[in-house]
């Protein structure tokens, strides 16, 4: 009978330190999914900026040498990061792809320009500076027209702002209900065990005797919740490089470690700080307290 007791305890014991694990690791997971987004807000955006291209479009009377120049002087620009010269013949193959069929066999001339399509490094990506940059190129005698989407480059970087805002106060947020969540785990573990530590206090006891094992103990539970968070983070990782690689997420160390770190950091202060009141606030209960 004994022995039966002893380990139905153990599984219930068992039980109780998987569910605080379980729910710390998945708390700080999301935890460290938001705060990767975070950390890479400005490498998202600047991503979608560099989508944004310049249409340089050219005169048919046009030289090869002043087109040679205009593409070399476009590429060694500091708001350049890449500029690539489109014929009209590349470019009715392409519009024809778009379409599905070959507009060409109907026109009977090809109405396309030839074109340099520049793309803007992220930071030069702004109303002002792009029109500056259109502006610029639009001076010159060979060429015919700069085309670029103005409503677009307005639309990004509105939202660009407001995403990262956002972004902020959610993650505000939610370390909040990370903090309130595994404290909650923590104290329905430690609630179970309220019993056992009025009997150690009212046998002489000290607080600090009593509290040292069961913080030590969920210490230990934040760590492998910790772990367990950092490996599904990890895999989460490896899968967008695989699948984004133009986004380069594993290239920065730095950022990766600092919020590795942070992570693991942040789950074994949480376990110390909600242990240390959980157990106070049992130890300073009445004993009659202890059934409500």
């Amino acid at each position: 009978m004994s022995k039966s007791f002893e380990r139905y305890q153990k599984r219930k014991l068992i039980s109780s330190y998987f569910s605080v694990v379980l729910s710390i690791g998945l708390v700080l997971f999301l935890l460290g999914v938001l705060g990767l987004l975070v950390l890479n807000t400005k490498k998202l955006a600047d991503h979608f900026k560099e989508q944004i291209k310049i249409s340089v479009f050219l005169k048919d009377n046009a030289k090869e040498v002043e087109v040679d120049q205009l593409q070399k002087s476009l590429r060694m620009a500091d708001y350049t990061k890449s500029a690539v010269y489109v014929s009209k013949e590349e470019a009715a193959e392409q519009h024809s792809a778009e379409i599905g069929e070959n507009f060409l066999d109907f026109l009977g001339y090809n109405p396309l320009k030839n074109s340099i399509d520049v793309a803007l490094k992220a930071d030069f990506v702004s109303t002002e500076q792009v029109e500056e940059i259109a502006a610029e190129l639009a001076t010159k005698d060979y060429v015919e027209e700069v085309s670029y989407d103005k409503p677009l480059i307005a639309l990004l970087t509105d939202n660009v702002k407001r995403i990262s805002f956002w972004i902020l106060i959610a993650s505000a947020i939610f370390t909040i209900i990370a903090v309130l969540l595994i404290n909650s785990s923590i104290r329905l573990s430690i609630y179970s065990k309220r019993f056992i530590i009025k009997t150690m206090q009212m046998v002489g006891a000290t607080k600090r005797f009593i509290r040292r094992p069961f913080i030590w103990t969920n210490i230990k539970l934040g760590m492998l919740g910790s772990l367990l968070a950092l490996i599904a983070l990890g895999t989460v990782l490896y899968y967008v490089d695989r699948n984004f690689p133009e986004l380069r997420l594993l290239q920065d160390f730095a950022i990766l470690g600092i919020l590795f770190v942070g992570v693991f950091v942040l789950g074994v202060l949480i376990s110390l700080i909600s242990t240390y009141f959980a157990t106070q606030r049992f130890l300073n209960l009445r004993t009659d307290d202890l059934y409500y």
